[in-house]
């Protein structure tokens, strides 16, 4: 009789601080990668229900590249709910008021729908500039 069992060894694994500088980075690129770490894939114990031990801060998220002509014409929608409640902004816009949540909404889009992907967005911390208050964590940086 053969019996696969899973073994579980994310409880004794050791949470991971990467730093990222975002603007050395393409917007689809970055986000992939970041989601990519967070679901834990890069680690030889991944499982897809659990959550890994990494947490990820970016920095300079105002200088975050695009291709194309995304930075005029790319749109992001929201609606308050309420009737006539649809709001319609442009990159140009969204990165010059709220550049962090340019990079938000790509990674929340990657991650899963559901409470796995709620509490692995928690994980990530998004700075417009390259100061930080995480200055005391041993940071792996990410190149």
């Amino acid at each position: 009789m053969n019996i696969n069992k899973t073994i579980n060894n994310n409880k004794n694994q050791i949470t991971n601080w990467y730093i990222i500088d975002a603007k050395n980075y393409k917007l689809g690129r970055l986000s992939s990668t970041i989601a990519h770490i967070l679901k834990n894939k890069n680690s030889p114990c991944y499982l897809p229900n659990e959550e890994g031990k990494s947490n990820i801060i970016i920095i300079n998220s105002k200088e975050i590249q695009i291709t194309g002509k995304k930075y005029k014409k790319k749109e992001y929608k929201r609606h308050s709910g309420r009737p006539g409640g649809l709001k319609i902004e442009t990159f140009e816009k969204l990165q010059q008021k709220f550049p962090n949540r340019i990079i938000e909404h790509s990674i929340k889009g990657m991650l899963p729908k559901n409470t796995l992907g709620r509490n692995l967005f928690k994980k990530i911390k998004i700075y417009s500039e390259n100061i930080h208050p995480h200055k005391n964590i041993d940071l792996t940086e990410i190149k």
